[in-house]
C-alpha cells in the first residue's frame, strides 16, 4: 500500500533560511568590526541587559547559595547521566554499546554508515588521482552503500580517463561528467536518476568551497576547504635544500596556497629563502606561475627563539599539512595539537601523504585544524544514540524530568513524564 499523509505540514524546518541568513550575516559583518561593543549594543537592544558580560566567580558562588537544595539535586540526577553516558561513548569510541546509567536506564550508541555520498575530485589543472582514491576509498570502506564521484570534464573528452578508472577501481557507484557548483547541486538535489548524497566530500576550488558551505545543513560535508597549506618546523640540524623543495612541492598547487617556515635557525631561514625562488624558477610554466605567485603573496618565515616558541606559533596557525624536520621530532610530535595531517622526519613528506602512503589528504585548512581532523571513515559514520527504560524507573527518571523541565518553563514537556508516572502508578 502506498503511503498515505493524513496531515501534510505547508511548511519545512527551511522555509525561513534564506531571511535568516541575510540577517545573521549582516549581524556578524557588524560584529567583526565593533565587537565587544558591539555584542554588549546588541544584548541591550535584544535582551534588555546591560550588566556584566562575563559572570565573576562571586556571582557563581551567590547562585549556588540562592538555588533550593532540590532544583540543585535535579540537576545533579542530569549531570550524573549524561557524564556517565559520555564516558561510555569515550570508552567505546567507534563501536557500538548499550550500558545501564542507572536502575533501569539503559543507554547506547549504534553508528550507521551514510546512505548516499558524492565524492568531488578535482580536474581542472591537473588530475586528481589520488583525491579520488582518498574520498572514494574511505566511503567505501566505511559502508556507503551508493557512492557518486563527480569529475570536471574536458571538451570531447569527459572527466579525465585516470580519474574515471581510479573511481570506478574505489567502488564508485556512479561517476559524473560534472564539475563546479553543477556537480555540487547535482549531488546534492539528486539528479541524473540519483538519490541526493548525505554528505559531499573532497577537495575544489572556492566556488566548489563555497557551494557545499551555502549547502551545508541540507547536505553533509567533509570540512569548510580553502587553499592548501604547508608549515615546517626545522632546526639547525634540517637539510635546508630539502625543506625548500618541501615548500616549492605545496606551493605549485595555486597562486594563494601558503607555505610557511617555522625555524630557530637564522642560517637555515637565509639559506632556504635564497633556494626557493631558485627552485620555482627551475619548475615548467604553469607550477612555476602557480608557486612563484604562492610564495610572493602568502609564504611565510618566521623566526623563533625556543622549541616551545615554533609550537606555539605552529598550533596558532593549524596548518593542514605539518612537517617536523628537527632534533627532537618525538618531543613534538607529543606537544603539538593544532594541525590536519603530520610528516615527522625529513624522510616522509607532504607528497607522500597526497598521492600513495596511505593517510587521507583530504584536510583541514584554513585554522580548522583547531577543532577538527581530515577525512576519515568515521565521517560516513553516524554515531546514533538510544535509550530504553522499564516501567520501574520512570519513578525517578520521569518525575526528574518533569522537575527540570518546569524549572526552564517547559509545561508540555514536564507532562510527558507525568501521564507516564500516573499511567504506572507513581506520583510526582
Amino acid at each position: 500500500m502506498a503511503i498515505k499523509y493524513l496531515k501534510k505540514s505547508p511548511k519545512t524546518s527551511s522555509s525561513d533560511d534564506l531571511k535568516t541568513r541575510e540577517i545573521v550575516q549582516k549581524l556578524l559583518n557588524d560584529l567583526e568590526k565593533s565587537r565587544e561593543e558591539g555584542c554588549k549594543e546588541l544584548t541591550k537592544k535584544f535582551d534588555k541587559y546591560n550588566g556584566e558580560i562575563i559572570v565573576s566567580k562571586q556571582k557563581i558562588e551567590d547562585i549556588k547559595k540562592s538555588l533550593d537544595q532540590k532544583t540543585k539535586d535535579d540537576i545533579k540526577f542530569s549531570y550524573d547521566r549524561v557524564r556517565k553516558f559520555a564516558e561510555a561513548q569515550l570508552k567505546n569510541y567507534g563501536q557500538d554499546f548499550e550500558v545501564e546509567l542507572s536502575d533501569g536506564l539503559f543507554a547506547g550508541q549504534k553508528l550507521i554508515p551514510v546512505k548516499t555520498a558524492g565524492c568531488y575530485v578535482p580536474g581542472g589543472r591537473y588530475a586528481h588521482i589520488a583525491s579520488a582514491v582518498m574520498s572514494v576509498t574511505t566511503a567505501k570502506v566505511a559502508g556507503v552503500e551508493n557512492i557518486i564521484a563527480c569529475s570536471p570534464p574536458k571538451e570531447n573528452i569527459g572527466a579525465h580517463p585516470s580519474i574515471v578508472y581510479t573511481a570506478d577501481l574505489c567502488g564508485a557507484d556512479v561517476i559524473l561528467n560534472l564539475g563546479g557548483v553543477p556537480a555540487i547541486a547535482a549531488m546534492t538535489y539528486g539528479m541524473f536518476g540519483n538519490a541526493p548524497a548525505d554528505i559531499l566530500v573532497g577537495p575544489g576550488n572556492q566556488f566548489v568551497a563555497e557551494a557545499k558551505r551555502i549547502l551545508f545543513g541540507k547536505v553533509g560535508i567533509d570540512l569548510f576547504a580553502g587553499p592548501t597549506e604547508i608549515a615546517i618546523i626545522a632546526d639547525e640540524t634540517a637539510d635546508p635544500e630539502i625543506v625548500a623543495f618541501d615548500l616549492v612541492g605545496q606551493a605549485e598547487h595555486g597562486y594563494n596556497s601558503p607555505a610557511w617556515l617555522f625555524t630557530t635557525s637564522k642560517k637555515l631561514a637565509d639559506e632556504v629563502m635564497k633556494r626557493v625562488p631558485e627552485l620555482i624558477a627551475d619548475l615548467p610554466e604553469l607550477p612555476r606561475t602557480s608557486s612563484e605567485a604562492a610564495w610572493r603573496d602568502y609564504g611565510e618565515v618566521i623566526l623563533c627563539e625556543t622549541d616551545e616558541e615554533m609550537a606555539s606559533i605552529s598550533d596558532e596557525y593549524a596548518p593542514e599539512h605539518l612537517e617536523i624536520q628537527t632534533k627532537k621530532d618525538k618531543w613534538f610530535h607529543s606537544r603539538l595539537k593544532n594541525y590536519g595531517s603530520l610528516f615527522i622526519g625529513e624522510e616522509t613528506t607532504v607528497a607522500y601523504g597526497d598521492k600513495c602512503s596511505g593517510t587521507n589528504h583530504i584536510l583541514p585548512t584554513k585554522g580548522a585544524g583547531k577543532y577538527t581532523g581530515g577525512l576519515f571513515v568515521g565521517k560516513f559514520i553516524k554515531t546514533l544514540s538510544f535509550q530504553r527504560m522499564t516501567k520501574e524507573s520512570t519513578k525517578e527518571v520521569g518525575a526528574a524530568a518533569a522537575r527540570i523541565s518546569r524549572y526552564e518553563g517547559m509545561e508540555a514537556h514536564a507532562r510527558t513524564g507525568d501521564v507516564r508516572l500516573r499511567k504506572y502508578g507513581f506520583s510526582n
